[in-house]
């Protein structure tokens, strides 16, 4: 079905196409019969797929990633449409609109996108609003909930911290885990958090706060050089953070098929080679001792096995589900259960060697 109706949906503005979407979904997440349908019929459970990672349990390895429902509008539809985890995101302490439009954009010969949205999202207090009103109607999520943290636009660099804290301080009573965003190509000067001093700098207030009680990560560029990663590798460790997300978007265009000339950070199978690459490079240099959740450019159960085997604990799809559709997940885990049948894995416990 959803390929009968790709063409006609790819016609439309993307950004607008998304728009719709979630409205849909944030409708269909308040409706409970209509919820149990879908979920009935496009999640997949089964105690194999199950996932244990910085403290906490996942029906299977395969999340929502951050950048897809931006203010928490979805959060029981993602569950319902069999999704292990979901993160939402970026958040700012302020709310901001973005960048202007268009900025969103299809590249379908190389089944990515391009996107400079520029963290636009209604800011953390309004999110926590919402959260709030969610759980207080419907209880806790029933998949873990993953809060990832971007800096407001207007505040500089020098506050960077102070600005990560209002945000985590005010959604910190709704996340199940949360994440800091310092990847984003989006956002001017984000990415030089990720230097040593900045990063440290960051990574101490916000410990601070958390002091282990909630698992708190680090969202990482594709872009960085194995120099750079070394030194946030040490730095994550030193601060004890709870994991890895590799990777965000890439700023290179290194072999698109499409002719396009637009600013942005590049998602979707084009990133697939890198996101490998340094997965399995972080993989070497931990050895098991932080759980990695991989992103980019997954799109089938090779890629999701690919994925696990390599080291990686969890995985997160975005521009995958554009191309794919609503069935995604459930293709995935399907093909997943049948690779590890295939492979002789009775669970994906036995694949991994993270807490």
């Amino acid at each position: 079905m959803y390929e009968l109706l790709k063409p006609w949906l790819f016609r439309q503005d993307p950004e607008t196409i998304h728009e719709r979407v979630m409205h849909g979904l944030a409708w269909l997440g308040q409706r409970g019969p209509s919820l149990e349908l879908i979920r009935q019929f496009f999640s997949l459970r089964d105690p194999r797929l199950e996932v244990a990672a910085f403290g906490l349990r996942f029906p299977n390895p395969i999340g929502l990633a951050a950048g897809f429902d931006k203010n928490a509008v979805a959060v029981r539809s993602w569950a319902a449409l069999g999704f292990g985890h979901v993160e939402i995101g970026s958040v700012t302490a302020l709310p901001q609109p973005g960048n202007p439009r268009p900025r969103l954009f299809r590249l379908p010969q190389d089944q990515a996108l391009i996107n400079r949205m520029g963290f636009n999202n209604e800011g953390a207090e309004a999110i926590a609003q919402r959260l709030e009103r969610l759980q207080q109607t419907f209880g806790r999520p029933p998949v873990p909930l993953g809060i990832n943290l971007g800096k407001s636009r207007v505040t500089p660099l020098k506050e960077a911290p102070q600005d990560y804290l209002q945000s985590l301080s005010r959604l910190w009573p709704y996340g199940d885990y949360f994440v800091i965003n310092v990847s984003s190509p989006n956002t001017p000067g984000l990415r030089a958090l990720q230097d040593k001093a900045r990063l440290e700098e960051l990574l101490a207030a916000l410990t601070g706060f958390v002091q282990g009680r909630k698992p708190l990560l680090l969202k990482i560029a594709p872009d960085l050089t194995w120099e750079q990663i070394d030194e946030i590798l040490s730095l994550v460790e030193d601060y004890r953070l709870a994991g890895l997300i590799a990777t965000n978007t890439t700023t290179a265009r290194t072999g698109l098929q499409t002719p396009i000339d637009e600013d942005g950070g590049l998602s979707g199978r084009p990133l697939r080679g890198r996101s490998l690459e340094v997965l399995k490079y972080l993989h070497a240099q931990l050895q098991g001792r932080l759980p990695i959740v991989s992103v980019g450019g997954i799109f089938s159960p090779e890629d999701v096995w690919q994925r696990l085997e390599n080291g990686a604990t969890l995985v997160q799809v975005y521009t995958g589900l554009v191309y794919e559709g609503p069935l995604m997940v459930k293709k995935l885990c399907k093909g997943l259960l049948q690779r590890m049948e295939q492979e002789g894995v009775g669970s994906l416990a036995e694949l991994s060697s993270t807490p």
